[in-house]
């Protein structure tokens, strides 16, 4: 973690934090984002020196893109992606401006396609809705670095 106005023996006074975001418009910029989330991870791991495993790249990369693809595709206007590392998880939060929640699908084998949802919420370590005074607010949390003893992380789907 790194720690701004700290003297040795002293309380932090102030910790900085570690994020990005960005806007996105057009269908063609969900590449971008994914661009964007695996720049960040890379940043992270390479000036900030904490661990990102290969399997938090591509399971942010994964979220990044689902989340953004939903925004795109359901809401009018851009959406908002904001990246936030805190206590060895990256936080991966989309606003857009439709206030409908999305619903995960019931199980279903036969169903081709529309499990991007489900698939999110196996994964990551916390998954949250909140409506806004305009359209709605999702996070995922995902653990930067696997578990030491060699357990999959992730959230189990409600």
């Amino acid at each position: 973690m790194d720690l701004a106005g700290q003297d040795e023996g002293s309380p932090p006074l102030v910790e900085r934090l570690i994020s990005a975001a960005a806007a996105f418009e057009g269908s063609e910029e969900i590449a971008e984002a994914r661009d964007l989330a695996r720049a960040f991870l890379t940043r992270v791991q390479a000036v900030h020196g904490l661990p990102v495993s290969g399997r938090a790249m591509g399971v942010v990369q994964l979220v990044v893109s689902e989340l953004v693809t939903n925004a795109r595709k359901y809401a009018p206007g851009p959406c908002l992606l904001t990246l936030e590392v805190s206590e060895g998880t990256v936080e991966v939060t989309v606003w857009d401006s439709d206030p409908s929640l999305p619903v995960p699908g019931a199980a279903d084998p036969g169903r081709v396609g529309q499990h991007g949802l489900e698939i999110v919420m196996a994964v990551c370590r916390s998954f949250e809705m909140h409506r806004e005074p305009v359209g709605k607010r999702i996070t995922a949390a995902v653990e930067l670095a696997d578990d030491p003893g060699g357990a999959a992380v992730g959230h189990q789907a409600l």
